[in-house]
């Protein structure tokens, strides 16, 4: 039987920043949800509100602070060694913030000149500083279009890796990063993209197929399991690089654990965002997580 972990309340954004916009389109409320958790080379905890198009920095004290308010929709996060914030916009395409300049640009606005991504939502570096990404989208079961890219900063050179996933999601490298786990929501599913040699045919298979439901974002720790936030099961499940359920984490607010990172002092604190509550959930793990590109 799996370890049952209890979590426990990091931090809740404050009244000051809770929202309930009319959107212009439809005019039903745009509430907060917030995605995309990562941390700063300083300590910090950045979320994104991806329906008010806001980025948030918790100190580690756990005071919240709003870092941009910017025309996007942003949905994932993580952090160069440089320092800049890249981010995964569903409007945009793949956007750098530099938090020491306050400046937003569109690094890669679509797969072709003139043509738009169907919807960005996360995002992860790789060792070599190339970030890979999901491009989901409205994609799922009836169109299993949702695609998987691998961008280069340095070269500009950007490769589809995949482009038949229903609904591709959160996502991380294994621990040699020979491969990639893609979070493929509407499947219920994580896949295994084998990624080591890039002159051959890359190879996808099931790691894991989930019980209900589908996976949102991923994490990985030092020992390779793989954490997997699953709302509407309100949990966020540990699995051994043999695909062994070792843990859930279980949520003690609502059940949208959207997102997960590791973090803390000895990186062995699981932070989850909870889109319910609009708070930060944290949780003890048996490992520490697998450093990030932007802390090594």
């Amino acid at each position: 039987m799996p370890e049952i972990i209890e979590s426990s309340v990091f931090a809740t954004i404050p009244d000051s920043l809770r929202a309930s916009v009319a959107d212009p389109r439809s005019g039903s409320a745009r509430r907060n949800s917030l995605e995309g958790p990562s941390f700063d080379r300083d300590g910090n905890l950045w979320c994104v509100d991806t329906r008010l198009g806001r980025l948030h920095r918790i100190s580690p004290a756990g005071h919240w602070e709003m870092a941009l308010e910017y025309d996007g929709a942003p949905n994932g996060l993580k952090f160069h060694q440089d320092g800049r914030a890249f981010i995964a916009d569903r409007r945009r395409g793949l956007v750098v913030f530099d938090p020491a300049s306050g400046k937003v640009e569109t690094l890669v606005g679509g797969p072709a000149p003139g043509e738009s991504f169907k919807g960005l939502n996360d995002l992860v570096f790789h060792s070599t500083g190339d970030v890979c990404f999901t491009d989901q989208g409205r994609t799922g079961l009836q169109d299993p279009s949702g695609r998987v890219f691998r961008y280069s900063p340095a070269t500009g050179k950007l490769d589809c890796l995949i482009a038949n996933a229903p609904s591709p999601n959160g996502l991380v490298f294994d621990r040699r990063e020979t491969a990639l786990f893609v979070a493929v929501t509407r499947a219920n599913a994580i896949w295994r993209i084998a990624t080591a040699d890039p002159t051959e045919q890359l190879r996808t298979g099931l790691f894991v197929q989930l019980p209900s439901a589908g996976p949102d974002g991923l994490a990985l720790d030092e020992d390779g399991n793989l954490a997997v936030a699953h709302p509407t099961a309100g949990v966020v499940r540990l699995y051994s690089r043999y695909a062994e359920e070792l843990a859930i984490v279980k949520t003690c607010k609502g059940r949208g654990t959207a997102n997960i990172a590791y973090g803390g002092e000895d990186n062995r604190n699981i932070y989850i965002t909870e889109q319910e509550s609009s708070c930060i959930l944290v949780a003890r793990m048996p490992k520490p997580g697998k450093r990030m590109f932007s802390h090594l």
